[in-house]
């Protein structure tokens, strides 16, 4: 009689013990495969349940454009000699008499910085105004010699642009030496302006640099200079270049090393880089037949993975790597990380029942100390 009580008690215990943990839950990281599947569209849910290969990879390959339009890149070099409103010049000018107009024999007069106005003028002594912006130096020259000439015999004159404001552009963010630096011979072209800045001091392969060239603005990676000569675009007096790094994110949840939003490391990222990014799979936990990206998907990629042409607006898309398939790990390595995903790692079914086995192993031992207290109390 006392044998039977005892395996009905313990009967009890285990059935109180199961009930608790049904109606309470085990800790977990985030949703089992079969309730992913569950908030499917097949299943009237709103997510669509998509396994990755070569056609959905090939189809999901959306990487950001970046690069400079026809109007920047069809703007050609500024002349290192063509002076500008705000320029300053050197003028050196030589008489041939005992007493000039300016000077005497052999002594020159020195005119040292020698300003364009708003206008583009300057102004000579016994020369008047002069229109400067526009000009070559060297047609400068001409023009000042002309109209000293009629007031003194031969005179000789030289003109030298010094850096001045008028043809400069400014460089901020993460450069080693931000500030507006003139247009001259050497940084006529933004990769040259940007090593004269001393150059990015991020990662380039997550820099991007941007150019704001009055109500236009072009934006292209910083690794792309050397890529395409092309889009080494000239340089405009003006411009306003910002370099900036990748502001771009996913999110890693479940039975991975590290929970937490991530940034992108290059230019394009695939599954297989993101998972490393964050530590790779828990050995202890993760189920590599498991991997799930989630992501809201434009309505004309997602009709094109789905082979549909039904769809409008956003739609949410769950794409399925299993990590064991044959393959599994080229689709990963294939699948392309996008702006705003959400890499979910789950659980393996073998963490769940150790779970259980660790749950009902501790309740089944609280039982045990209650009941034998309860017994040492009535005795």
């Amino acid at each position: 009689m006392t044998t039977r009580k005892s395996n009905w008690a313990k009967h009890l215990i285990l059935a109180t013990a199961v009930f608790a943990l049904g109606a309470c839950g085990l800790p977990r990281t985030g949703p089992t495969k079969q309730e992913i599947y569950a908030g499917s569209v097949q299943n009237n849910g709103n997510s669509f349940i998509v396994d990755v290969n070569d056609r959905v990879t090939r189809a999901t390959a959306v990487a950001p454009a970046l690069g400079f339009s026809q109007a920047f890149q069809n703007s050609g070099v500024v002349g290192s000699d063509t002076i500008r409103a705000g320029d300053t010049l050197s003028i050196s000018i030589w008489e041939n008499v005992e007493d000039g107009i300016l000077t005497t024999a052999g002594a020159p007069a020195l005119l040292e910085q020698v300003q364009v106005d708003g206008a583009g003028n300057i102004f000579i002594p016994y020369a008047g105004r002069v229109k400067a912006a526009g000009n070559s130096p060297e047609a400068i020259r001409r023009v000042i010699t002309s109209k000293l000439a009629d007031q003194t015999p031969d005179p000789q004159v030289t003109v030298r642009r010094m850096a001045g404001d008028g043809a400069t552009v400014s460089i901020t963010g993460a450069v080693s030496g931000q500030g507006v630096y003139p247009i001259e011979r050497p940084t006529r072209t933004l990769n040259a302006m940007l090593a004269r800045a001393g150059g990015v001091s991020i990662e380039p392969e997550i820099a991007k640099v941007k150019v704001i060239r009055g109500a236009k603005t072009g934006e292209i990676w910083f690794e792309d200079l050397f890529k395409y000569p092309q889009m080494d675009i000239a340089l405009r007096g003006g411009d306003r270049i910002l370099v900036e790094a990748d502001t771009r994110t996913f999110t890693a949840l479940g039975a991975t090393g590290t929970q937490s939003r991530v940034g992108f490391a290059s230019q394009t990222i695939s599954a297989v880089e993101a998972i490393a990014q964050v530590g790779g799979l828990s050995p202890a936990t993760a189920d590599p037949t498991g991997v799930f990206v989630l992501r809201d998907e434009r309505a004309e990629v997602a009709n094109a993975v789905l082979g549909r042409k039904d769809l409008s607006g956003s739609q949410r898309m769950v794409y399925v790597l299993d990590l064991t398939a044959t393959n599994g790990l080229f689709m990963a390595r294939d699948f392309v990380i996008r702006d705003g995903d959400t890499v979910y790692v789950t659980e393996a079914p073998y963490t769940q029942w150790s779970k259980v086995l660790t749950a009902l192993t501790g309740s089944l031992s609280t039982a045990g100390s209650i009941a034998a207290l309860n017994q040492s109390l009535t005795e």
